[in-house]
């Protein structure tokens, strides 16, 4: 049985990464630049794998990557559902089942979340799993990208089982009321429970973290069904010194994926740190040349 040109796992790749504009990965067009859309590089660094497993890839060298990078591929590509369960099947895997939690961006949210430049975003799965961030969120909380996938979890992260320090954020992070966002936590992991109830990674989150973490188990028995919606922080950056955010955690649709945005309130000094963050400046630096705090 052979495929037919240009329908294998390598050529599919190649075209829809030719299909998606830079513009629509919030990445810069230049005038030389010759690739009507993606270059490989580019997407490697959306996907988190390397430009040479893309070449790969897409010279048919290697064809049975793991679901994990099948998945990073589908969101850095923006494919809808039907394409990415595609691509899933050219891969042979079998796409992910109706019930489990989505780790599948689809491309309209994905173009809004591209646009928001100028604050810290980044979108969580159901269970609380890291799945995407923009440069904004690197830059107030460190880059999550050194890390392994599997240590990119905010519930983990909170309720941690054994000695390991936090691991999702570079610099320390406080909020206005600890024990409140630790119970909005759980409960909204309780929450996904109804919604995902076949869910075995789920599953196992709610297992490790019941019998490594007293804390988590002990507000876990209270058996409170909730949101997380808002929050108040303070991150203690190396360059701009704390600066405190308000965090507001909006629910996207079906797949119940957790769009956590970062602002400071406007005109405030907090803003300004949030912006000089943003660009990788040190507001003392800023003061010393004269510049405005916040100017371009």
């Amino acid at each position: 049985m052979t495929t037919a040109p240009g329908a294998g796992l390598g050529a599919m790749i190649r075209t829809w990464r030719d299909r998606l504009p830079p513009s629509a990965a919030a990445l810069p067009v230049g005038r030389a630049r010759r690739a009507v859309g993606l270059r490989r590089e580019e997407l490697a660094e959306l996907a988190g794998v390397s430009v040479d497993y893309v070449v790969r890839l897409e010279q048919g060298r290697a064809t049975t990557p793991s679901a994990q990078v099948v998945a990073s591929l589908a969101r850095a590509l923006q494919l809808t559902i039907t394409e990415r369960d595609h691509l899933y099947r050219l891969a042979h895997l079998v796409p992910p089942a109706d019930g489990a939690i989505s780790g599948h961006i689809p491309p309209g949210v994905h173009r809004v979340l591209t646009r928001l430049e100028d604050v810290a975003v980044a979108v969580f799965t159901a269970d609380w799993q890291l799945l995407w961030w923009n440069r904004g969120w690197a830059a107030l909380l460190g880059d999550p990208s050194s890390l392994p996938p599997q240590l990119r979890n905010f519930a983990r992260d909170r309720f941690p089982v054994g000695a390991g320090p936090a691991r999702l954020a570079r610099w320390p992070v406080t909020e206005a009321d600890r024990d409140t966002t630790d119970a909005a936590v759980v409960s909204d992991l309780r929450r996904a429970t109804g919604r995902f109830p076949h869910d075995t990674r789920l599953a196992e989150l709610i297992h490790d973290l019941s019998a490594g973490n007293q804390r988590f188990a002990a507000l876990w028995a209270r058996g409170t069904v909730a949101a997380h919606r808002e929050d108040h922080k303070t991150i203690e950056h190396p360059s701009v010194r704390p600066v405190t955010v308000d965090c507001d955690v909006l629910t996207e649709g079906d797949s119940e994926h957790k769009i956590v945005i970062m602002t400071a309130v406007p005109g405030s000094a907090d803003e300004t740190k949030l912006r000089l963050a943003h660009r990788g400046r040190d507001p003392a630096a800023a003061i010393c040349r004269g510049s405005p705090p916040g100017s371009r």
